[in-house]
């Protein structure tokens, strides 16, 4: 944001192209350190939480230019704080995430500019500053509650002093365990979707647009965006893929790669630091109706054996299933939410909750198609319902932990609340008389 004295509040006019154009005043709404809050900062901000769907009960205004204030106050402590860094990269990275989103929404390029009224580059450029702060204030955040912790005694204590309305209500849980399969992709299937990636890679070296060849062929869901992958290290890639992305130079289109999701031919967009930026094309073989008939009945001849106690479960699960995540563990699945074996039914895929949501436990399913949550490839499974608890109010014996996440964050907003508190009182804020009347969350905005 734009820097001035404390001390001065002035308007911005910045004229038309032409003279003769109405002129377009931009006010200073606010003033924190030495910091500005625009109008047009709570306008576009207004537009883009449109754009996301966001809504509130109360007014949007006042709740923006609200979170403004407090990230004025945290970006300006952390530009003091020398262990608290912003690079290009992870502003870019976030820019692009940001931008993905609202392709995913408006469906092309044109149709965000025109809900914008602007051009997209400058959307990227006045994303840019705001991001910046985002970031700068996040890890400010972060770190002022990051000693916050929270012990059993105090749990305890502040379970002990909730009112009966204020006891969370436990969603519905299952526990269960899992056998997959994966169904066999024919060998003649694997080689027409790698002699079709090196034509496409092909006509790309001989003048085609590679983000055009993306939009037509891929199957991945950055399709829609030319095939671009955001910012990644080492670590958020596919070995596979990683290994492809890091040995590229330039503008070069690597040979196909497999990876778990799939066949990719790779376009290197940009490299900062330790990540890249890439595009891809990405073709998944199709299975065939005789390999899905053949993954089903195997998986229905071992359920078979399960339940006329000729193989447990757990055995089953460790000798034959492909889930690398569960095939060691009995085959329990675990909640990557919340790290728990404990499901509620949004964290199923849709599949799986029209069967687990209907059985009885200790019950076997039926083979059933799905999809691979890590690859989004076609699997076969089977589940055992371990366990079904029903919907309750929050108690000590069984939902510890989720009562210890409500009290820590809890705990954390206290302290916040506190640190802009004292900040308040030390630092030169103004707020335009147009928000006067503002419910604001935090007192002493207004002085």
């Amino acid at each position: 944001m734009r820097r001035i004295f404390a001390s001065m509040m002035m308007v911005i006019v910045v004229a038309g192209s032409s003279f003769a154009q109405d002129k377009v005043i931009d006010q200073i709404v606010a003033v924190v350190g030495g910091n500005i809050i625009l109008k047009s900062d709570i306008e576009n901000m207004n537009i883009n939480q449109q754009a996301q769907g966001i809504t509130t009960e109360g007014d949007m205004k006042c709740e923006i230019l609200e979170d403004f204030l407090v990230n004025k106050l945290l970006v300006a402590e952390a530009e003091l704080d020398s262990t608290i860094t912003v690079t290009p990269s992870q502003v870019n990275q976030q820019m692009d995430n940001q931008m993905q989103m609202y392709l995913s929404h408006f469906g092309t390029e044109s149709a965000v500019e025109a809900y914008f009224k602007k051009p997209m580059a400058t959307i990227r450029s006045e994303m840019r500053e705001a991001i910046g702060d985002q970031l700068y204030s996040q890890q400010m955040r972060s770190k002022i509650v990051g000693d916050v912790t929270v012990t059993p005694s105090e749990v305890r204590y502040y379970y002990r002093n909730l009112s009966k309305d204020q006891i969370p209500t436990i969603p519905t849980q299952y526990e269960y365990a899992q056998i997959t399969v994966h169904p066999k992709v024919d060998i003649e299937e694997e080689n027409r979707v790698k002699a079709k990636l090196r034509e496409i890679k092909k006509r790309i070296e001989n003048g085609s647009s590679f983000a055009a060849m993306a939009v037509i062929y891929s199957e991945g869901p950055s399709a829609k965006d030319g095939g671009v992958i955001a910012y990644s290290g080492r670590g958020q890639l596919d070995p596979e893929y990683a290994a492809a992305a890091f040995n590229l130079k330039g503008d070069q289109v690597s040979n196909v790669v497999k990876s778990s999701f799939g066949y990719h031919i790779i376009q290197l967009v940009d490299k900062q630091g330790g990540k890249v930026s890439t595009r891809h094309i990405l073709m998944k073989p199709k299975v065939s109706v005789e390999a899905k008939e053949e993954a089903y009945n195997r998986l229905d001849s071992m359920a078979n054996m399960i339940r006329r106690n000729e193989l447990q479960f757990e055995q089953a699960a460790a000798m034959f299933s492909y889930d690398k995540n569960t095939r060691n563990n009995g085959g329990i699945a675990i909640n990557p939410n919340n790290m728990s074996s404990k499901f509620s039914v949004e964290d199923f895929d849709g599949e799986t909750s029209k069967i687990i949501t209907t059985m009885n436990v200790n019950e076997i399913s039926e083979p059933f198609e799905t999809l691979d949550p890590e690859n989004q490839q076609t699997i076969y499974k089977v589940v055992k319902l371990i366990n079904k608890i029903d919907s309750h109010k929050a108690d000590m014996q069984n939902d510890y932990q989720t009562l210890a996440d409500l009290y820590l964050a809890k705990k954390k907003e206290d302290v916040l609340q506190e640190w802009i508190s004292q900040k308040q009182s030390q630092t030169y804020i103004r707020i335009d008389n147009t928000y006067a009347n503002c419910n604001f969350k935090f007192d002493n905005w207004i002085k």
